[in-house]
């Protein structure tokens, strides 16, 4: 077994995985999870920058893991970032600023990568589709991933809608979140919502798949909420995954 360590970034939050991984099957064996709110996507849709105070926010999160990674002696260490590093004009600050901190340079990945990755990680635990395809959504902060396939990627697409990204495009005015939202500001989302399903249909065959995984925060949001959960909870919601089977149109 290897202990490896892997930080994901995203545009909303930023995560930590230490685990023992074995070098032939990849079987992993958790040792650390984490994972912070630190809003690295903050204004970036409006101002195309990631902000001093949004990076300070990320770096004093991988200081902690940096603290973590060393105390269970992880061999190997990656960094993933996502759409708010790949859509700013200064990323070389931020990743500037981790490889200072942890000692790897963090990758900024494409949206198509990021889909690939998605699929992989969700569907690796589920076996085998019965012959039927997935879709799997990732709903992030700064983009959502549409991805179709079986034992592999057949078809995927990213995004740039998520929940970061549409709250300060419609919700925001004058510094204050709308709560609750009105009428003309909910119709503005759904509008940029359409859309992106449009534009992801031209390239996923979204209505081939029976089976639905949906994956991060705001899935296991609504999971939560189905499941009557006052209390965040990650065995009943089963990983940050929950799956609808047979799903239609």
């Amino acid at each position: 077994m290897t202990r490896v360590a892997a930080v994901d970034c995203g545009t909303n939050s930023i995560r930590l995985l230490v685990a023992d991984a074995h070098p032939e099957t990849g079987e992993l064996v958790d040792l650390d999870r984490r994972m912070k709110i630190v809003r690295l996507g903050q204004g970036v849709d409006r101002t195309g920058r990631l902000a001093p105070e949004a990076l300070e926010r990320t770096f004093a999160a991988c200081r902690e893991y940096a603290a973590a990674i060393k105390e269970h002696g992880a061999e190997r260490v990656r960094f993933v970032a996502t759409s708010a590093s790949r859509d700013a004009e200064n990323r070389d600050e931020f990743v500037g600023g981790i490889l200072d901190i942890l000692g790897v340079e963090p990758e900024v990945i494409t949206g198509d990568q990021e889909a690939a990755y998605s699929f992989t990680g969700a569907t690796k635990e589920l076996g085998p589709s019965d012959g039927d395809s997935y879709l799997v959504v990732d709903i992030g902060g700064g983009s959502t991933e549409f991805v179709v396939g079986d034992d592999h990627v057949r078809a995927a697409r990213s995004v740039d809608i998520g929940c970061v990204r549409l709250t300060e495009r419609h919700l925001v005015r004058d510094g204050v979140v709308s709560d609750p939202p009105t009428e003309p500001e909910i119709a503005a989302i759904r509008a940029d919502i359409e859309a992106a399903l449009d534009q992801a249909e031209q390239t996923v065959p979204l209505r081939e798949a029976r089976t639905l995984v949906g994956l991060a925060g705001s899935v296991t949001t609504v999971a939560a909420i189905a499941l009557g959960l006052t209390e965040y909870d990650s065995a009943a919601i089963h990983h940050s995954v929950i799956r609808y089977d047979q799903v239609q149109e």
